[in-house]
């Protein structure tokens, strides 16, 4: 048996005894070591939705047991990937769906899921040498898109921010200009709305708004940001009028997924990507409504929360042979 954390009512989870998944022949089984808390799920942790649900899809971890087909993998092995239901001791993926993670990497910054979607919006967001960039929230999304598209040679970044705190760690990744929304709107800079490319990272419907607002004609709206909790609204006839390119940098295809994911963890390995400092609040599996809560609250600090395992006292599969 395993511990699991299953969330059974609005804001409620419960830390469940169930059984440990078997392992196919094409698959591996990992010690999940780290648990990343999306805020993709953060509508369902509020609303309860269709509970009892299982979550957690940014795990990192150890390989304990490799099913009889696979190859490339061996127990022991430090991987992440495309796994579901990861608030668990234990977590079981196809082995296609998984890469390992380079050794200067810490288990609890090695979140494949997450960083495939970034790099694959990044590479398809279009970004041409000395273009002008705004990027509409700074959370943890916001600063790996502002990572990634450094990379592509902006001319200027704006970072724009609610709160105080993200805008430093905007600069601290090289935005030209910090500004909150309140800030931009007084500001008589000129050309300031005039951005060859902008990327909404909120998820809101006022982030977007003002993401409409800031592209210039002909330019590319990029929306990153993950929208749920209802209908969004779009001035139709402002985006008609600026004849704008717009791009819904979701993605869904696993094997690019799989691509963007080893080109990230690739940049991270090669240190032009940092995935630690965005690693800020680690929580245990037992703790999982607290890292909600802060992913909801955003206290002082906060950029990621992770739920991180404690180390091995007795791990039932130190011995395993490979199946």
């Amino acid at each position: 048996m395993m511990k699991q954390a299953i969330l059974v009512d609005r804001k409620k989870f419960e830390l469940r005894d169930v059984a440990i998944p078997s392992v196919g022949a094409d698959e591996v089984m990992v010690k999940v070591r780290a648990s990343g808390v999306c805020a993709s799920e953060l509508h369902t942790w509020l609303d309860g939705e269709d509970v009892p649900v299982r979550l957690g899809h940014e795990v990192a971890g150890d390989v304990v047991a490799v099913g009889a087909d696979v190859a490339g993998f061996k127990v022991g092995d430090r991987v992440t990937g495309l796994f579901n239901d990861g608030f668990s001791d234990y977590a079981v993926e196809k082995a296609w769906r998984v890469l390992p993670v380079p050794q200067n990497l810490p288990l609890e910054s090695a979140f494949g899921e997450p960083l495939a979607c970034a790099v694959s919006a990044a590479r398809r967001t279009q970004v041409d040498l000395g273009d002008r960039i705004a990027i509409v929230g700074l959370g943890f999304m916001g600063l790996l898109m502002l990572q990634l598209l450094q990379l592509k040679g902006p001319a200027q970044v704006l970072g724009i921010d609610l709160r105080e705190e993200a805008l430093h760690n905007g600069q601290h990744f090289g935005c030209d200009t910090v500004m909150t929304p309140s800030q931009l709107a007084a500001s008589a800079e000129a050309g300031l709305a005039d951005f060859d490319v902008v990327v909404e990272a909120t998820g809101t419907q006022e982030g977007l708004t003002l993401a409409s607002r800031l592209v210039r004609q002909h330019g590319v709206l990029s929306i990153l940001g993950y929208h749920q909790g209802g209908p969004r609204q779009v001035d139709m006839k402002l985006w008609n009028f600026k004849a704008i390119e717009v791009l819904n940098a979701h993605e869904r295809r696993p094997e690019y997924r799989m691509d963007c994911m080893k080109r990230g963890l690739a940049l991270a390995m090669a240190g032009k990507l940092d995935l630690q400092y965005l690693t800020t609040n680690t929580y245990r599996l037992d703790q999982v409504g607290e890292a909600f809560t802060a992913l909801a609250e955003k206290p002082a600090g906060f950029i990621k929360a992770v739920l991180v395992a404690a180390p091995d006292q007795d791990n039932p599969f130190s011995r395993v042979p490979v199946f």
